[in-house]
């Protein structure tokens, strides 16, 4: 996701004996890795990367699709969704109960087996959120209405607080469950997991997750 800090403030995240061996030749290094399956992009790949979309991970009938605000250069270089060293989505996503254990970027498309998805207000990527503007952020509120009726997920949790609020025209909204629904899913905000986003920590962002896991755990 691109890099936008939320403007509202957190309300509270293998013994033995050693023996000789023959002297062999260093194997040449590995190339820099991201994360674990994620080659790091160059300045010249991110530059590239502007304006790019990535492909959502849907599927019908989700218990939650998570909404970012729209991808990060990283991630439209690398073709992962919150790819970006720093950001805590998926940190954030396994504190919060949704996975049985961290998943790295290049495995999203494990997501749906645990009954989530990801998509974007807006398709297109910058280096920093604050580089879309208000009717973006509106034109891909409605888009969004569109996929969330044809993919019928349960809830539909915003990451960003400050787009929620331009995109559904909502200046007000706070954190947490929403009173309207969007189609026939129910909506829920959370915090930026973005590392500008200082408001929240670790804990706090798992902490919040964990809110929302455990409201779609009831019935």
């Amino acid at each position: 996701m691109a890099e936008l800090p939320d403007r509202t403030p957190s309300p509270g995240r293998r013994s033995g004996t050693a023996q000789s061996s023959p002297t062999v030749r260093p194997a040449p290094p590995a190339p820099r890795r991201a994360r674990a399956g994620s080659p790091t992009p160059s300045r010249e790949e991110l530059a590239a990367a502007a304006d790019r979309t990535i492909p959502d991970v849907v599927a019908p009938g989700l218990n939650v699709l998570f909404v970012g605000i729209n991808p990060g250069l990283w991630s439209a270089a690398t073709g992962r969704h919150f790819a970006r060293p720093g950001n805590r989505f998926w940190p954030a996503l396994h504190r919060g109960g949704f996975t049985p254990y961290q998943l790295a970027p290049h495995e999203q498309d494990d997501l749906p087996g645990y009954g989530l998805g990801i998509t974007n207000m807006v398709a297109r990527a910058s280096a920093r959120a604050d580089e879309l503007t208000a009717a973006e952020l509106v034109a891909g509120a409605e888009i969004l209405t569109d996929t969330v009726e044809r993919y019928r997920p349960r809830w539909v949790a915003v990451v960003g607080v400050t787009a929620y609020r331009t995109g559904f025209g909502r200046p007000k909204a706070t954190y947490g469950p929403q009173p309207e629904t969007l189609g026939p899913a129910k909506l829920w905000v959370l915090p930026n997991p973005s590392g500008l986003n200082a408001h929240f920590t670790a804990e706090t962002l798992g902490a919040a997750f964990a809110e929302l896991r455990a409201a779609t755990a009831s019935r």
